[in-house]
C-alpha cells in the first residue's frame, strides 16, 4: 500500500475514533453541547431499552400492578416536589381532566399492563409489542380521520403488522398456553391505550406545564394502582403482597426504574430533544426494543432467533415510515413515548 494511502487510512481511523469519543463518560464534560445532547441520547436508548428487563425481573416475585404502583408514586413525588420547590402552580378546575384522563390511560393501563404483560412473555417481544403503537394510530385514522391518511403512513402499517406475523409464526404454539396469549392481550392493550393518550393530547391544548404534568399524573396512578391491589387483593387474585414480603430483587427492580427510567432517561431525553433535531432525537423509539432483545438474550437467555431478528427489523421499519409520514404533517406530530 502506497505511503499516502496509509497516511490516509489511519487518518480516517483517528476520526472514526474521534467521533466515538463522545460516549466516553469521563470526557463528555469537556465536550460541547451537541455532542453532550447525544451522549445523552445513547443513554435514553439504552436505559429505556433496560427498563423491560427490570420490569420482568420485578413481575417474578411480585405482583405487577402492585410494583407499578410502587415506582409510579415514588417516581411522581420526586418529579412534583422538584417542580414545587421550582415554583410551579398546580393545576385549578378543568386543567385537572386531561390530567387525570392521562394518568388512567398513558400510566394506569398503559404502564401498568405493559409491566403485567412482561410476567408472561419475554422482555424483547414486550418492548417489540410496545414499539407498534403509532401503528395504532393509523388503524384508528382509517377509521375515523376525515382527511386521507398518507400513502407512506399505509406502508408502514402493512410493513409492521408483516414484522409482527414473522415474529408470533415460531410462536403459533405458544398461542395454546393461555399466559402467552394473556400477555400478549396485555401488551397490545398498553399500546392500544398509548395511542388513544397520544390523540387525546393532541386534541387537548397544552395550557399546563407539561413536565409538572406527568409527575402528577405518575402520582394520581401509582395511588390509585396502590388503592386498587390492596381493594382487589384475594386469594384467588392475588395483586399484592405485604411490603416486608417484597423481596430485595423486586425493590433493586423499582430503584432501577425509577432512577433510570422515570428520572435520568427522561432528563436526559428531554436535554437530547432541546439540542438536536426531533427526527434524530426520535431515534430511541427504533433503538429501544433492539436493546432490550439483545440484553434478554444476554442477561435471561431469551430465544433470539431469525423469525425475532427479522421481524422485529421488519416492524421498527414499519414504524418508522408511520412516525415519518406523519412528521410530515404539522397537524399529525406525535408525542415521544417514554419506556415502559
Amino acid at each position: 500500500m502506497p505511503r499516502f494511502d496509509i497516511y490516509k487510512t489511519l487518518s480516517q481511523t483517528g476520526d472514526s475514533i474521534k467521533q466515538l469519543s463522545v460516549f466516553n463518560p469521563l470526557t463528555i464534560h469537556k465536550k460541547g453541547t451537541k455532542a453532550k445532547a447525544i451522549f445523552a441520547l445513547a443513554l435514553v436508548c439504552f436505559f429505556w431499552g433496560t427498563t423491560w428487563l427490570a420490569s420482568k425481573e420485578g413481575v417474578r416475585y411480585t405482583p405487577a400492578l402492585q410494583l407499578t404502583g410502587i415506582r409510579q408514586i415514588i417516581a411522581g413525588i420526586c418529579y412534583v416536589i422538584f417542580f414545587l420547590i421550582k415554583g410551579a402552580r398546580l393545576p385549578k378546575g378543568k386543567e385537572w381532566i386531561p390530567i387525570l384522563v392521562l394518568s388512567f390511560l398513558n400510566f394506569v393501563l398503559s404502564n401498568g399492563l405493559s409491566t403485567w404483560g412482561v410476567k408472561y412473555i419475554s422482555a424483547g417481544l414486550g418492548s417489540i409489542m410496545g414499539a407498534i403503537f403509532p401503528l395504532w394510530l393509523v388503524v384508528i385514522g382509517l377509521l375515523s380521520a376525515k382527511s386521507k391518511i398518507p400513502l407512506k403512513a399505509i406502508l408502514g402499517l402493512v410493513l409492521g403488522f408483516s414484522g409482527v406475523c414473522i415474529i408470533f409464526y415460531e410462536h403459533l404454539d405458544d398461542f395454546l398456553n393461555p399466559d402467552f396469549r394473556f400477555g400478549i392481550i396485555l401488551s397490545l392493550t398498553a399500546t392500544f391505550t398509548w395511542a388513544l393518550g397520544t390523540l387525546y393530547t393532541k386534541k387537548q391544548a397544552a395550557y399546563f406545564n407539561p413536565y409538572f404534568s406527568l409527575g402528577l399524573q405518575m402520582l394520581i396512578s401509582g395511588i390509585s394502582l396502590s388503592v386498587f391491589t390492596q381493594v382487589a387483593n384475594t386469594p384467588h387474585l392475588k395483586t399484592a403482597i405485604a411490603f416486608n414480603e417484597i423481596p430485595w430483587q423486586s425493590w433493586a427492580a423499582i430503584g432501577y426504574l425509577v432512577i433510570f427510567g422515570s428520572l435520568i432517561a427522561f432528563i436526559c431525553y428531554l436535554y437530547a430533544l432541546q439540542n438536536l433535531p426531533t427526527a434524530q432525537a426520535s431515534i430511541y423509539a427504533y433503538v429501544n426494543p433492539m436493546v432490550a432483545v439483545l440484553c434478554g438474550w444476554i442477561i435471561f437467555n431469551e430465544k433470539l432467533t431469525m423469525f425475532i431478528a427479522i421481524g422485529g427489523l421488519v416492524t421498527i421499519l414499519g414504524v418508522y415510515l408511520v412516525n415519518k409520514a406523519f412528521k410530515a404533517i404539522p397537524a399529525m406530530e406525535q408525542p415521544e413515548a417514554e419506556g415502559i
